[in-house]
């Protein structure tokens, strides 16, 4: 562990590859926190930062009203890389000039290496080419004083660019893609310009978790929602070793979850520890409340509220609790809002995220928040917790109520919930679960007709959806066998009453989201 916390800030210019920065490094062991532009304070910088990097984005530094860094930045005297508009955006800021170049660099391009720099140290030498990835419309055509080129390609001069003396650098192309096959070593080599010790781990964020939540929560005591997946098991676990007793735990069902879930959770906390649990059955309120509804975005809201009423009262039976966790993750809040209020577009709400209502007699605690999926599932090994539990697949917040587009019956829950069972335990016999990132049943709002026992049917359609991801940002369609499809069609058709007519899901994030709603 360091001796001193490291920090690496990137500034969100509104890029749909700022979290990927944030990634690449994480990857070389070093922490990094994204903020936007255009919400940064010096008090969020601190005195552990090494360095600074300035995302891409959509706009153009032309514009009256372009986003720019705080010029305040720039006195740290810190390192600083700016990748397509952050370089941009440096060379405007720093007295340099950028013109629109009359047509737009997309996709593959080569790069010549023009000059040495400790930037492309044993990466690229010196009067070499390499394949990097563009995406830009405006270009660099005067450098700020004290800068220097050391790479271009045919239609743009300044493809990098480099104040060595203050440790400044500018990059037209995208180092953060898997496009740029040495993009991430030339993040790495920044990385080294800004001195960091390359030893941030998840034992390390364990201790400044720790020393936070014993600052905010001192002796007072905190409900956490436990859900049974990944997320909310690790934030119990997590908060238990470091609270104790002042910690009780929740678990709410609400009628949505999978089969025989709510048994399989209870018993997993009551068997393996020994921490406080109260089991709350509300799926009558849950159900109650979704009657009739059929948009997805008021379905959320909806789940979410009940969700907070019941913890409410269960938190006044407890005694005087201020605290409650959660167990948000860092894509949740990027699709929900731009991290803390940035430039990014909304995807869609998620209901742990953007705060509690006034209502809510609570503080909030949400230790995972700036993690990604697969650093969560690293930092639950740390604490220990059951293998079976830290591989099981993404289950989102909602539940099954995202699951099942339309309306929401009693009917259909268990009619998807049969035909979930089935397709999970068949990926397990063929040794498939492991391999893929998040694999779920959806029951679609349409029926079609079918024929069976050389009966007429008209029952609903099911759609089965698999996908492989590293962090749920972007994901890709497992290829199953088209035979292993086959079978497990036939098969939930005929156990399944309800269900005559299987597909398979073959859209890929973006454009489409990992769930249906």
């Amino acid at each position: 562990m360091s001796k001193k916390r490291e920090k690496i800030i990137i500034v969100d210019f509104g890029s749909q590859f700022t979290q990927l920065i944030a990634r690449r490094v994480r990857e070389f062991g070093v922490y990094s926190e994204i903020l936007p532009y255009n919400n940064i304070k010096k008090e969020q910088v601190g005195d552990d930062l090494s360095g600074v990097i300035f995302s891409g984005g959509p706009h153009s530094v032309m514009q009256d009203d372009a986003p720019s860094a705080p010029e305040w930045l720039f006195d740290l005297k810190k390192p600083i890389l700016g990748i397509c508009y952050g370089q941009q955006t440096i060379v405007n800021q720093l007295g340099g000039k950028v013109i629109n170049s009359g047509k737009r660099e997309y996709g593959n391009s080569i790069v010549k290496v023009v000059s040495d720099s400790p930037l492309f140290d044993k990466v690229w030498n010196s009067g070499d080419e390499y394949k990097v990835w563009m995406s830009h419309g405006d270009s660099v055509s005067v450098l700020p004083k004290k800068f220097s080129v050391i790479a271009r390609t045919d239609s743009a001069p300044y493809a990098a660019i480099a104040d060595e003396a203050r440790k400044y650098y500018g990059l037209q192309f995208h180092p953060e893609v898997y496009h740029t096959p040495d993009g991430k070593n030339i993040i790495k080599n920044f990385l080294d310009i800004c001195g960091v010790s390359f030893d941030w781990t998840m034992a390390s964020f364990f201790e400044t978790q720790k020393s936070n939540i014993l600052a905010k929560v001192k002796s007072s005591k905190v409900i956490c929602g436990l859900s049974g997946g990944v997320d909310s098991s690790v934030v119990a676990v997590l908060l238990h070793k470091i609270l104790g007793d002042q910690l009780t735990c929740i678990y709410i069902d609400n009628g949505l979850m999978r089969k025989n879930e709510s048994e399989q959770v209870v018993s997993m906390f009551k068997e393996n520890y020994n921490i406080p649990l109260i089991h709350v059955d509300a799926k009558e309120i849950f159900l109650r409340k979704l009657e009739g509804v059929t948009d997805p975005e008021q379905k959320r809201k909806i789940i979410g509220n009940v969700f907070i009423d019941v913890f409410d009262e269960e938190a006044s039976k407890i005694g005087i609790v201020e605290f409650l966790a959660q167990g948000t993750l860092y894509p949740d809040v990027i699709e929900s809002i731009s991290f803390t209020g940035g430039p990014s577009v909304t995807i869609k709400s998620h209901h742990n995220v953007g705060g509690l209502p006034e209502k809510m007699n609570l503080k909030l605690i949400e230790p995972l928040r700036q993690l990604f999926k697969d650093e969560v599932r690293i930092l639950g090994r740390e604490l220990g917790l059951p293998e079976s539990f830290i591989t099981r697949h993404p289950f989102p917040g909602p539940g099954l109520a995202i699951r099942c587009p339309g309306e929401i019956t009693e009917e259909k829950l268990e009619i998807l919930r049969n035909a979930d069972e089935i397709y999970i335990n068949e990926i397990k016999k063929a040794g498939l679960y492991d391999e893929i990132w998040q694999a779920f049943a959806v029951l679609l709002p349409t029926r079609s007709v079918g024929v069976m026992g050389d009966a007429r049917t008209y029952e609903y359609v099911c759609a089965l959806r698999a996908v492989t991801s590293v962090d749920g940002m972007t994901a890709d369609i497992y290829h199953f066998d088209s035979d292993f499809l086959s079978l497990l069609s036939n098969k939930i058709i005929n156990s399944v009453k309800g269900i005559n007519r299987v597909v398979y899901d073959i859209t890929s994030k973006p454009p489409g989201t990992i769930e249906w709603e």
